[in-house]
């Protein structure tokens, strides 16, 4: 693991880091902020996971969560998208597929199998490697998300309920395997057998039975996105169905923008750390 950057923030480290990703067989950039208190014990860690065509930085520089971060006594571990680099393949003028657009999947088809492993990289290498390496407290994780990385913080979250206390999103893309900006990327990286869609689907994996506690979800009433790609009302359904306790906020007025993620990020860094204990 390479420093590529560190810099004190409201009592802790706001740092950036690098290192060579197996799992992505490319360089991968992450953030972690380290409040205070890790000078006397492990903390508990939040990850939360960025949308299309951001990275780490989107989030870093624009999500305002150290000063709460640093008082509640919380990591916070901002992951990349997807995998970079010029042997990556990727469609530089398609936003919405490769490079910024990982989906948080294991993708089947090639040429994307060997670096599109975003899931396995949240889930297995980059955990394993804040473990060794930042004074974090591993028994008590949460994870939340904006847009595409809503959509991975509950998938992720269904499919690894032991791991995680909490988990919550803004705007999240509930059923990626439906929507019109998310369903090509889904065959270019899974292929046209829709069945093994429904790993990377939070919908679809309630439907399937896995369950997790309770899920926190703020979307904004003006978001462009809302109608063609959030539908938030489909995660509704399928939590009331498996009896699923879901908090879903419709904040009137905000877009989807961070200026939306920023207003709320305070109620969704309180709710974490209420059950993280």
């Amino acid at each position: 693991m390479k420093v590529v950057s560190t810099s004190r923030s409201h009592g802790g480290i706001q740092g950036v880091y690098s290192h060579v990703s197996e799992v992505c067989a490319c360089d991968m950039t992450f953030a972690v902020f380290v409040p205070p208190q890790a000078k006397d014990r492990p903390l508990p860690v939040v990850w939360y996971l960025s949308g299309l065509t951001c990275t780490h930085a989107n989030v870093m520089d624009k999500g305002e969560y150290r000063r709460l971060a640093s008082e509640l006594g919380l990591v916070v571990v901002c992951p990349d998208t997807s995998p970079r680099g010029p042997d990556v393949p990727d469609e530089k003028d398609n936003w919405q597929f490769g490079c910024g657009a990982g989906f948080y999947l294991d993708a089947t088809q090639e040429p994307y199998t060997k670096n599109y492993r975003m899931y396995s990289y949240i889930a297995e290498e980059l955990p394993a490697l804040v473990a060794a390496n930042f004074p974090v407290d591993m028994s008590r994780q949460a994870i939340f998300g904006h847009s595409m990385g809503g959509h991975g913080a509950l998938t992720i979250a269904l499919q690894n309920p032991e791991r995680f206390k909490s988990c919550s999103a803004f705007a999240p893309i509930v059923q990626p395997s439906t929507a019109g900006w998310s369903r090509p990327a889904f065959e270019k990286y899974l292929g046209p057998d829709e069945k093994s869609w429904r790993t990377y689907d939070a919908t679809l994996l309630i439907e399937d039975g896995r369950r997790f506690a309770e899920f926190l979800v703020d979307q904004g009433t003006a978001d462009g996105f809302l109608e063609e790609g959030l539908r938030p009302w489909l995660l509704e359904e399928a939590c009331k169905k498996a009896r699923i306790d879901l908090t879903l906020n419709m904040r009137e007025g905000y877009d989807h923008s961070y200026n939306f993620i920023s207003t709320f990020m305070d109620d969704h860094l309180r709710w974490h750390a209420r059950r993280l204990g």
